[in-house]
């Protein structure tokens, strides 16, 4: 706010913390809270989000970092696009990964 300026207006969510903090700010006046104003601002932090439930499911970061190292090498083993290839040389990839990680596992 001190290189900018005040903003015309703030959209936030109706979190009470944010009331609290524009009373503070003095901007309370600016602030807006609509159904889907913020829709913006959430959709970019889904990443963030994402990240944060699946470290919650853990107790340890330890655990979760030996969990997405498997993960990761199994799920690209396995994850093919779709939408992209034909369904004949969806099941072709499908087949061969299937194929493949029974020998893994057999040896």
């Amino acid at each position: 706010m001190k290189r900018y300026g005040n903003s015309k207006v703030v959209v936030t969510d109706k979190c009470p913390s944010y009331r609290a903090a524009m009373k503070v700010i003095g901007s309370e006046r600016r602030q807006e809270t609509g159904r889907h104003l913020n829709n913006r601002a959430e959709n970019s932090h889904l990443p963030f989000r994402r990240r944060e439930r699946a470290i919650s499911r853990f107790r340890r970061m330890r655990s979760l970092q030996k969990f997405i190292s498997i993960h990761s090498s199994v799920y690209n083993h396995f994850n093919h696009q779709r939408s992209i290839e034909s369904r004949a040389r969806f099941d072709s990839l499908r087949d061969a990964a299937l194929l493949e990680w029974r020998e893994l596992v057999a040896a």
